[in-house]
């Protein structure tokens, strides 16, 4: 389904001078994704095509069609945390195709994916494989099911950047939504229903 010009359709419309341009790859993609075998298997081809188009929804949305590595607003995201404290001096602020974002999410990745996440939270914005592994784990951990499950595109949102729900950030919605459509109608699927958070 994630073809070279599905791809190249999204990432070419980043500016030149985007570092992301030249760091996301569709052979770390593919690299990533295969490490999951239940990534863009949603259970039938309707839904497994509407979580593809779901996951690089929310991705153009997060990264500026693959123009961004990192998080322009660069917090330090340390949340107490007896499993992943935050190791001195580092900052967990989005990083990757999903903005990997807090302590906890990178330790767990890390933990995961068999890299320091919170010793070395900088590699997710160095090594594309190690980026896209993070963007699917957390798709895997926390988004998968409500596309397996049939829920919608809405739920996904929430899981993603929940902060942009409930009118708090209606263009934001509203952005992830057309990348959503405009995804499913490359992909020969309809968008279905419950599409908003």
């Amino acid at each position: 389904m994630v073809t070279p010009a599905f791809f190249n359709g999204i990432i070419d419309q980043a500016g030149s001078s985007c570092a992301g341009k030249r760091f996301y790859t569709l052979a770390a993609f593919f690299e990533a994704a295969n490490a999951y075998s239940g990534f863009g298997h949603a259970g039938n081809v309707r839904k497994s095509k509407r979580e593809i188009a779901a996951f690089f929804a929310h991705v153009t949305r997060e990264t500026g069609y693959f123009c961004y590595i990192e998080e322009i607003n660069r917090g330090t995201y340390c949340a107490r945390s007896k499993s992943y404290p935050c190791a001195p001096g580092k900052k967990y602020y989005g990083r990757g195709p999903l903005q990997l974002t807090w302590n906890y999410n990178y330790g767990a990745a890390g933990q995961s994916i068999s890299f320091n996440g919170l010793k070395n939270p900088e590699i997710v914005a160095t090594d594309p494989m190690i980026s896209f592994k993070t963007a699917i784990w957390f798709w895997m951990k926390n988004v998968h099911q409500v596309m397996t499950t049939g829920q919608g595109f809405g739920p996904t949102i929430r899981a993603i950047n929940g902060g942009e729900c409930k009118g708090r950030n209606p263009r934001a919605v509203q952005a992830r939504i057309k990348f959503y459509q405009n995804y499913c109608s490359q992909l020969g699927v309809s968008a279905g229903r419950n599409l908003t958070c």
